[in-house]
């Protein structure tokens, strides 16, 4: 027991100590742009006060925040100073939420605003940026929350589940992990909405409404429809969804405006849809799905074994 103690303690305070380390150079990094930028421009009114919110965001809050942090953590006040932090935390989510609004007015801004633009690169040539732009600086908070849950959970794992500082790293590890997530959804529904809105501008028309709150992409891919009657396969562009899932076939190469887009043939709700693995049908090469749905029954094939295994199981799941 003893020897796992020390164990744990030798851990803990290798942990800790890269903790402070990585905390102070966080701090320095957060401080360049908050000197070299926030401040100047504030006082220069180069950009209107909202502007500076929107690009900036919480970022003054986050670095005061850090900053105790680091302090305690030199004192060796561990759990003090970690419960202390986590009251911050959600300062991260609000700073996640901002990020997307945050590139977007800082790109206008260097677009319309010939002094700001001059202003940013002139102060990135500055030794202490080493060669960074601002750009490269705004998405650090997140990074670093990536982080705190990683060193968190290695503190708590090193700490003996009897002393009053192991409830105090159980609960920042649970605040950390709930914000991480939050932070999580936040990009997938930014992923998702730019995977709705490429799908939307790959089909041809307005006819085929794929961008609709509450939808997510799953995948895409070609596949081979069998007919009914003994007709040719004919290839597809299959377009899977939570709830839908669209077929669609290449326009004309020579269409003047339309030659790179898909005309959609199909939309298929999945509500009442069941899914079937045929077998025997394509020589142990690749497969066969049938997808039946009220008033018809589909038909897709691969000869790509794997291939149609994925779309099974992505079919399944979203029939589900």
């Amino acid at each position: 027991v003893e020897d796992q103690r020390a164990r744990w303690e030798r851990k803990r305070s290798r942990t800790a100590k890269e903790l402070l380390e990585t905390e102070h150079k966080y701090l320095e990094q957060l401080d360049l742009v908050l000197t070299y930028f926030v401040t100047i421009l504030k006082a220069k009114g180069t950009l209107k006060p909202a502007v500076l919110e929107t690009i900036f965001g919480p970022l003054e809050s986050l670095y005061s925040a850090s900053h105790i942090l680091s302090l305690h953590l030199e004192k060796g006040n561990l759990g003090p100073g970690l419960e202390n932090f986590c009251q911050s935390l959600d300062l991260y989510g609000h700073y996640a939420e901002n990020l997307e609004q945050a590139n977007k007015t800082l790109k206008e801004q260097l677009k319309k605003n010939k002094s700001f633009r001059r202003f940013k690169k002139l102060q990135e040539t500055r030794p202490q940026f080493q060669g960074r732009e601002l750009e490269d600086l705004l998405p650090l908070p997140l990074q670093r929350l990536h982080q705190y849950k990683h060193f968190f959970r290695d503190l708590l794992e090193n700490t003996s589940p009897d002393t009053a500082e192991y409830q105090k790293l159980a609960k920042a590890v649970k605040s950390v992990s709930e914000v991480s997530q939050w932070v999580q959804d936040i990009f997938d529904k930014r992923e998702n909405s730019l995977q709705l809105l490429r799908v939307q501008k790959l089909l041809k028309g307005k006819k085929t409404q794929v961008l609709t709150p509450g939808r997510w992409y799953i995948r895409e891919g070609w596949l081979l429809v069998v007919p009914s009657k003994g007709e040719e396969l004919k290839r597809r562009m299959f377009f899977l969804f939570s709830d839908i899932l669209v077929a669609a076939k290449p326009c004309h190469p020579l269409h003047p405006l339309n030659s790179n887009k898909l005309s959609c043939q199909a939309v298929y709700p999945l509500r009442q849809c069941s899914v079937d693995k045929v077998f025997g049908h394509t020589r142990s090469q690749g497969g066969l799905l049938s997808l039946s749905f009220p008033h018809k029954t589909l038909l897709l094939m691969s000869s790509n074994q794997q291939e149609i295994q994925e779309w099974y199981r992505s079919l399944i799941a979203a029939v589900r």
